[in-house]
């Protein structure tokens, strides 16, 4: 049977990687400091600084009390160790105690520290005071500027709450747990460094890709930063941001569903027995883009695989006539839109005479 000490240690353990990361379990449930401390915090649409220099200020002391309430709670959940009484105790939890208490008084000078002159010397303070300028005079300018450019409507924002980006008329911001990063668009420049592909997501059962973006300003004293969202907000994110954006080479930017489903469908095509173009029949320009030649044929290929008996395929009597992407994105636009999962194994009519055929049937020309 399990001691009530390690009980309890794995149970706090999950409950302070959770308060500190805070899934969407907890936030439902108001277990945040946004929550759990809004009265002091205020609104963060009236006072965006403020509301920020509160919030990171509670956050740093609340989460350097966690390894003092694990101390706390250690000494309810085992009381036969008499850890209340610190002179009998053994000399690791008294080590343990001592170390806890430390880290939570120096937190609180720290915060302190931070407090004086109305937060003069909060991280975000030191941030803002490196866009001071003749247009901002005073690092209170510079958050009015934020200020009111985070109140209006038309801001981008995406990202969780520990990692969220917003982009204004003229600032891009990031917000994580401990901190506020900025950068004036007109003084920055933005690089797309990375892109992942995750097959699984919580919000949807379609995979996601996730772009990775590097904030650099041409001001020394501004830091840089990285800020991470989904590509299909990626066309929104180049509209309101209008700091040049580059690419770094080999990465590439799938903003909707059906440009992910492209490059699996060119992957599985490639897979089929390829078409040999007869001797003397010259390839034309697809007719869907004029700008590569036509690459594709249909063939009833789908017997092969064992599917004769069950196959709706029909037999198509067109030359090439269409480039794989084309043919790719015409695949695509005849499928139903809310269940993506189920677009390689139906079958579409041919978008010039209307037989119909499967992935299996797509023959890439040699």
């Amino acid at each position: 049977m399990e001691s009530p000490e390690l009980s309890f240690t794995l149970a706090y353990v999950a409950f302070a990687l959770c308060f500190i990361f805070t899934p969407n379990e907890f936030r439902a449930a108001g277990l945040t400091i946004q929550s759990l401390f809004s009265s002091w915090l205020g609104s963060e649409d009236v006072g965006f600084i403020r509301y920020h220099v509160r919030r990171t200020s509670c956050t740093v002391l609340v989460h350097s009390a966690l390894p003092l309430g694990y101390y706390i709670g250690m000494c309810f959940a085992a009381p036969d160790k008499n850890l209340f009484y610190v002179q009998q105790v053994s000399g690791g939890w008294r080590t343990f105690l001592l170390l806890s208490l430390c880290l939570h008084l120096s937190t609180g000078i720290l915060v302190f520290y931070w407090s004086l002159w109305c937060w003069h010397n909060h991280p975000i303070s030191r941030a803002l005071r490196a866009h001071v300028r003749p247009s901002f005079p005073s690092w209170g300018s510079v958050a009015v500027s934020v200020n009111t450019e985070f109140r209006r409507i038309d801001k981008f924002a995406t990202g969780v709450p520990g990692a969220r980006a917003v982009v204004t008329d003229n600032w891009v911001l990031k917000v994580t747990t401990y901190h506020v990063y900025m950068a004036l668009q007109s003084e920055c420049h933005v690089t797309v460094t990375e892109s992942r592909q995750h097959q699984l997501s919580p919000e949807s059962a379609s995979p996601i890709q996730m772009l990775t973006l590097r904030v650099e300003s041409i001001n020394p004293a501004v830091r840089s930063f990285n800020i991470s969202l989904n590509s299909t907000d990626y066309a929104d994110l180049r509209e309101k941001l209008h700091a040049p954006i580059r690419t770094s080479p080999n990465v590439v930017i799938h903003q909707t569903i059906s440009e992910l489903f492209l490059e699996t469908f060119r992957a599985q095509v490639e897979l089929n027995q390829p078409y040999t173009l007869p001797s003397g029949q010259e390839v034309e320009p697809c007719i869907g883009c004029m700008q590569v030649p036509a690459g594709t044929k249909l063939v009833r290929l789908c017997q092969a695989a064992g599917m004769d008996h069950e196959s709706e395929c029909q037999l198509c009597f067109c030359r090439p006539m269409w480039c794989l992407m084309c043919l790719g994105r015409w695949f695509a636009s005849r499928q139903d839109q809310q269940r993506p999962e189920t677009w390689l194994s139906t079958r579409v009519p041919c978008p010039t005479c209307r037989a119909k055929f499967c992935i299996l049937d797509i023959c890439v020309v040699q």
